[in-house]
């Protein structure tokens, strides 16, 4: 029997598809010093982003066929290393697609209706500086306003239909993708499709209201001082990507200045452990690295690494 290591967990639904087709699926996770040992007795493991599958772990493991990431990102693997040796890597772009849209645009509307702050301060003053907070809350709507897109991918195209929706104005920016066509909105009895063209990346910081990146990590941030310059005076950025896209200390300057008028952050480059000063703004909306946790994303997950766990060895 195939033996599979889901060492960051698998939705029961991927579970039970590998299951029923022959497969051994083991969920107890075992630490990072102690895979080179472990995963020896594997053909193939699952992951999130805790575990990481380097060129060292994939040489102790002569076995490993296939190394599965639930999610979108694989900045910890060491992918071409483990192609290079004949190891198929497989990653899931499809599931979690709409679920860190809808997370983007959550921090969009609590950045727009002071919604972080009102749940900071009401639980301690709601009762008595009702008035007051109610004052300071007043805020502004997404209809009409200019979304840059930064990341034109499956994610960044389900942020634009919802955007669409919204009355927004889409600029999207990619540095592949020139155009796409957009399924806003689809039913039995009627459609919208929109074409949209990429915008140019100046274009983009100057004129959006808001910002949402949907890009793959880099050497290097994508957005430092220069960029939030650059940008619309009291403009928002929405971070659900990887932390290491926004310089931090530039972040924090331009909220400081005024500059932004708001960020929301779904990830951080000190994770799991996030610097206190982000924590603690009062300008920034904040999840713990969210973006793909719904019932319905997890559930895609599993059973997309499922279905391309068996299409392997069905061949």
């Amino acid at each position: 029997m195939i033996k599979i290591l889901a060492n960051d967990g698998i939705h029961p639904d991927g579970q039970l598809l590998l299951e029923e087709a022959g497969f051994q699926v083991d969920t107890e996770k075992i630490a990072q010093e102690d895979l080179v040992n472990a995963l020896k007795d594997y053909e193939a493991i699952c992951v999130r982003s805790a575990t990481k599958v380097r060129q060292e772990l994939i040489d102790a493991c002569p076995n490993l066929k296939i190394i599965a990431r639930g999610g979108v990102g694989l900045d910890n693997i060491d992918v071409k290393y483990a192609r290079s040796k004949g190891v198929e890597v497989y990653n899931t772009p499809k599931a979690s697609s709409r679920a860190v849209a809808e997370l983007a645009f959550g921090h969009m509307l609590s950045i727009a209706r002071h919604l972080h702050w009102s749940n900071r301060v009401m639980p301690g003053k709601g009762d008595t500086e009702f008035k007051s907070i109610k004052k300071a809350t007043s805020g502004f709507q997404l209809n009409g306003k200019t979304l840059g897109i930064i990341g034109f991918g499956r994610i960044g195209q389900e942020v634009a239909k919802i955007g669409i929706g919204m009355g927004m104005k889409i600029m999207p920016c990619d540095l592949v993708i020139n155009e796409a066509v957009i399924d806003v909105f689809k039913s039995q009895d009627s459609n919208l499709t929109v074409r949209l063209e990429t915008s140019k990346w100046d274009d983009v910081l100057a004129k959006s209201d808001f910002i949402t990146l949907h890009v793959p990590g880099g050497a290097k941030p994508l957005f430092g001082k220069e960029e939030f310059t650059k940008m619309k005076d009291g403009a928002v950025i929405i971070n659900s990507a990887r932390g290491g896209t926004i310089e931090e200390d530039a972040l924090l300057e331009a909220l400081e200045s005024g500059k932004l008028a708001g960020a929301g952050l779904d990830v951080f480059v000190g994770e799991p452990t996030p610097r206190k000063e982000l924590l603690n703004h009062p300008k920034i909306s904040l999840s713990a690295h969210i973006g793909g946790q719904t019932a319905e994303a997890q559930s895609a997950i599993g059973m997309e690494l499922a279905e391309q766990i068996i299409e392997f060895y069905a061949e």
